[in-house]
């Protein structure tokens, strides 16, 4: 749904989407989108013209007995699509199974885009359409139980997140595809994640909501490090969270106020002197006197 400029009422338009969808997302700028699925390779859209009157009114192409042909062909509004993997070394064809999308940077250009892309095997892969269809890094294994669930970008330079559909959260390196850490405690697959300034947020199918810690790739990649990202907090809901967004508000109004009002509060404070310690000590001893 869009609003027009001449006009406050909105309008609306439709576009068909393919079948067996498992992700789409749109990009910062709301300028394009990109989905996947089983079956379904990454796709890169224009948002304006996917939905304008000529894409949506225009027959879809007519069936060709080629499907590797047919499959290079791009739909109206359609920027770019990935090309499937080589075959494995059984020279059979690999799955195209696309469980998670993201955008990794904002772009100037549209068709210029860098995506993150997590798959039912587990693998994280990672695109760049100006460069190639095919993958220009594919990380295996990176999921250890029922493929990725979701994955971020984080705030810090080559740094995203990982969840698979276990228990796993982790926090790979955008260099070398390396696990940085792996947070514990998670008693649930996670499904949705909300990377902050030094936080992040995650909401999960054992009905927690977490607040964790996070901690930047070290500065040459592969080199270890021994601070690791924890979970700080964790919220019980009632229902199972599906869903957990930054609103890019940050709230620095209570930061030092506390600890400020405190010294305040002991500068104005008088400090006793000697003399008065020494009545004090006088008159303790002259009730000492009376008693005895």
């Amino acid at each position: 749904m869009k609003v027009g400029q001449d006009s406050i009422e909105p309008s609306s338009s439709l576009a068909t989407l393919p079948t067996r969808l498992c992700e789409w997302r749109l990009s910062p700028d709301a300028r394009s989108f990109a989905y996947g699925g089983d079956e379904v390779e990454l796709s890169l859209w224009d948002s304006e013209k996917a939905f304008s009157t000529d894409a949506t009114a225009q027959p879809p192409p007519p069936v060709e007995s080629k499907k590797r042909k047919r499959g290079d062909e791009l739909l109206p509004g359609e920027i770019w699509r990935a090309k499937n993997v080589p075959n494995d070394h059984l020279s059979l064809r690999q799955q195209v199974h696309n469980t998670a999308i993201t955008y990794l940077q904002p772009s100037a250009t549209i068709a210029h885009q860098h995506l993150l892309v997590g798959t039912a095997k587990g693998h994280v892969r990672r695109y760049d359409t100006r460069a190639a269809r095919r993958p220009v890094a594919d990380w295996k294994g990176i999921g250890k139980t029922g493929g990725i669930n979701t994955v971020e970008k984080g705030f810090n330079e080559h740094e995203i997140f990982v969840a698979d559909r276990g228990c796993t959260l982790a926090a790979l390196d955008l260099r070398n595809g390396k696990t940085i850490y792996n947070y514990k405690g998670l008693a649930g697959a996670v499904t949705s994640i909300a990377p902050a300034h030094s936080l992040m947020a995650s909401a999960a199918k054992d009905r927690f909501v977490r607040l964790h810690s996070t901690v930047g790739p070290p500065e040459q990649a592969g080199q270890q490090q021994e601070r690791k990202g924890e979970v700080l907090d964790k919220l019980y809901v009632k229902v199972t969270p599906t869903v957990v967004v930054w609103d890019g508000a940050m709230d620095t109004s209570r930061g030092g106020g506390e600890a400020d009002g405190e010294d305040d509060v002991w500068d104005t404070m008088k400090a006793a002197d000697s003399d008065s310690e020494g009545e004090g000590k006088a008159s303790r001893k002259e009730k000492k006197s009376r008693l005895a």
